[in-house]
């Protein structure tokens, strides 16, 4: 299973480190990804029309790949608009301000409801629903917005995607690739997701409870909580929506979350997940945009221009919150198909692309225990995370637990899970910046801020998951 490592191998490592250390740091990361696209670009093609035109082909791979998150996300904050300034939103979230009425509960409250969606329907479209509803109350009760991030993404994109219990496509992926009966990885997951979930969550509210008190606390706004702001080019008073009746507002205020409760039910009877109910939720939210801004600017006859300016102004947000992602997202994707689709055939025979080949390379480099196998599951995960996919790897990690455990002779089951969450953590959406997109855009908040701000519990979960694993194998 030896795997030779290239020159483009040993590049891409070198700027991976230094663009984590720069996110660290917190600076801007677009220079040195573009400096780190044109040196594999120059490794694969040698030709510097080949590296240059591999910086263009890069960036438009990866906003190919996000599309659909830009879309979502832009199209949800439209309808947003529309909801605020008629004053739908105020109404619609009113009821649940009696069970959200402080910030530790909003906290708590948004992390569960998301895991349980999330659970059944995956992180992207639950972070749509429970973001439009539920943010605008937590915000109100004192959460701050990156809080509120925090929440639904760990308990969402950490939790309940890295158990992956009821859809199980992590675990059938993990268990086929160790040869595993894939009941056997979910029940050896259980005490690792518990151990990984309650120490993220609980030191990420303890930290921002500390920052907030010492006055260290970074919001992280890149625009108002779920694109609260009123449009910055509403016109003048004769193109303001016109005053709904309280009737008609409460009504759309059940109507619009019975809809998306429809949403719900239609994915868990169409089985539909991942692209297909984000596709839903997408759509569900275009038909409200426009049934409610031809109601609410009926006075005027604008209704039709008007639905068109709100849908700017989402795609304006949109791209903006996703601007800074994409050259890093771009450098990252090389890690695994881009770089094939982009270059070609250029690593070698037997190669799954530069970030599998780093985690392979390292399996055959250590000794092989217990604990040091727990340790190097750990570690293969997090590295093949590093594309933001987080399921990209997890193949890799299953075939590599299978080796370590007949090694050792022990621990199959739970050193495939370890691999699993560990990569899910890393690449599903809580440290990688362009795959916790969805959270960071829905609640108005820097994507890199989000990321740095879930770091340390992470880390801290993942040293505690390991030390737990290293006793159960």
């Amino acid at each position: 299973m030896g795997i030779q490592l290239t020159a483009i191998h040993w590049v891409y490592l070198v700027f991976i480190v230094f663009i984590l250390a720069l996110l660290i740091k917190r600076r801007d990361t677009t220079m040195i990804c573009v400096t780190g696209i044109l040196a594999l670009g120059l490794l694969a093609t040698a030709t510097l029309s080949g590296s240059v035109s591999g910086i263009f082909n890069s960036f438009v791979y990866a906003t190919r790949e996000l599309l659909g998150t830009i879309m979502i996300i832009s199209i949800i904050v439209a309808m947003s608009r529309i909801l605020i300034i008629t004053g739908i939103n105020e109404t619609m979230v009113s009821p649940l301000t009696r069970f959200l009425r402080t910030p530790a509960m909003a906290y708590w409250g948004i992390g569960l409801i998301m895991m349980v969606t999330s659970f059944f329907f995956w992180p992207s479209p639950a972070v749509a629903l429970v973001g439009a509803v539920l943010l605008p109350v937590a915000v109100r009760v004192g959460l701050p917005a990156l809080g509120a991030a925090v929440a639904m993404n760990l308990f969402g994109h950490g939790i309940a995607l890295s158990g992956d219990y009821i859809i199980q496509g992590a675990p059938k992926l993990t268990a086929d690739a160790a040869g595993l009966p894939v009941s056997s990885v979910m029940q050896a997951s259980i005490p690792l997701v518990a151990v990984m979930g309650i120490v993220t969550t609980v030191s990420a509210f303890w930290m921002m409870k500390r920052d907030q008190k010492n006055g260290t606390w970074r919001d992280g706004l890149v625009a108002s909580p779920g694109a609260a702001e009123p449009l910055a080019d509403a016109g003048t008073d004769d193109d303001q929506p016109v005053l709904m009746s309280d009737r008609l507002r409460k009504g759309l205020a059940i109507a619009i979350p019975l809809l998306f409760l429809l949403d719900v039910i239609g994915m868990f009877v169409l089985h539909l997940q991942g692209g297909d109910a984000t596709a839903l939720v997408g759509g569900t939210a275009v038909l409200i945009l426009i049934v409610i801004t031809l109601l609410a600017h009926r006075g005027q006859g604008q209704g039709l221009e008007k639905i068109t300016a709100y849908l700017i102004e989402g795609f304006t947000f949109g791209f903006k919150v996703f601007g800074p992602v994409i050259p890093i997202a771009a450098f990252f994707y090389l890690g695994d198909a881009a770089l094939t689709e982009l270059y070609g055939k250029v690593l070698p025979d037997g190669s799954h692309g530069i970030v599998n080949d780093l985690g392979v390379a390292l399996a055959n480099h250590v000794p092989l225990n217990g604990v040091v196998g727990a340790v190097t599951l750990t570690v293969i995960g997090a590295i093949t995370g590093l594309d933001g996919s987080g399921f990209s790897g997890i193949s890799l990690a299953g075939s590599i637990a299978g080796l370590f455990a007949a090694a050792i002779h022990s621990g199959a089951a739970t050193l495939t899970a370890l691999g699993q969450v560990a990569a899910i953590w890393v690449g599903g959406g809580t440290l990688i910046p362009w795959a916790l997109i969805p959270a960071a855009a829905i609640c108005g908040v820097s994507p890199f801020e989000l990321a740095r701000r879930n770091l340390k519990p992470v880390l801290l979960g993942l040293t505690a998951m390991t030390i737990v694993a290293m006793f159960l194998v």
